[in-house]
């Protein structure tokens, strides 16, 4: 989940467009409402939660080995409150779609082949969970990649017309950065922005290679099960302007949350590696 570099001049007729338009139109209500249905967002914050929870886990046995495990996951799963992560996505969402008719996006998400793929997306990333089950299907990529199977090709072109790769990295590089910045407003770590910005871009590239793997990994196992028809109509949805509105949304919305959540576990963290010097 990424953005570019920003040029100056690159301002101009952005800023020019908010000046002279109208005021922003909401997204009407119904639809939004149909689209976080079709979308399954209910289930995918509970992937998302379950991820998380796993995740602050891990950090605590990193970064808290003295402190009392039971304590920090109850702190985690306070963070990873179920109810406050949809709020967040889909209020952003909210915003991100103000002046866009969902009718296309709709008819194809609520399809007979839009609900198939989104459950396969959810599914795979649930599976995923499982760290076996991940080594696996990376293991199966590359036997993929050897019998040069035609799902790869599909899957490369959903990567580069989407970003996916450069969207992700961005986006995992901004949750860092505000991590390092809420152990640095929790007490717990003393660094510049400047230091706190170069640490967090010198991983840019492991970042990048992780996510390539993962990502293609990821969506083999979703897709794979698809026919090729269906996946060619999948592929050439996101091609649409309807589809890259939707795919610029979701990025958006789970960014943003992803970095509320990464600051305020980094705030958490702090506090009880402080505790612990007591």
């Amino acid at each position: 989940m990424i953005r570019g570099v920003v040029r100056p001049l690159g301002l101009i007729l952005p800023l020019l467009a908010l000046l002279f338009a109208g005021p922003a139109r909401a997204a009407d209500p119904a639809q939004l409402q149909d689209l976080f249905e079709a979308l399954h967002i209910e289930a995918t914050i509970d992937v998302m939660h379950d991820e998380g929870v796993e995740y602050g886990r891990e950090i605590g046995q990193d970064m808290l080995p003295e402190a009392d495990s039971g304590s920090w996951q109850r702190v985690v799963e306070r963070i990873h409150d179920k109810d406050w992560m949809r709020s967040s996505v889909e209020n952003r969402f909210a915003e991100a779609l103000q002046n866009h008719d969902l009718t296309d996006i709709l008819d194809y998400l609520q399809s007979a082949d839009g609900q198939e793929i989104v459950d396969l997306e959810i599914a795979a990333r649930r599976a995923f969970l499982d760290p076996g089950i991940e080594q696996a299907a990376r293991d199966q990529l590359e036997q993929r990649r050897d019998d040069k199977a035609p799902v790869l090709a599909a899957i490369d072109q959903l990567i580069r017309d989407s970003d996916l790769i450069e969207r992700n990295v961005m986006g995992a590089l901004n949750s860092n950065l505000v991590f390092y910045n809420g152990l640095v407003d929790g007490g717990a770590l003393e660094m510049s922005q400047a230091d706190i910005v170069a640490d967090v871009w010198s991983q840019e590239e492991t970042v990048r290679d992780e996510a390539r793997d993962w990502l293609n990994a990821f969506l083999l196992m979703a897709y794979e099960p698809l026919d090729n028809a269906e996946l060619q109509a999948y592929v050439a949805f996101y091609q649409t302007p309807e589809g890259q509105v939707l795919n610029r949304a979701m990025f958006e919305a789970f960014d943003t949350m992803y970095e509320e959540l990464s600051y305020i576990l980094g705030r958490a963290l702090a506090r009880h590696m402080q505790s612990e010097k007591l």
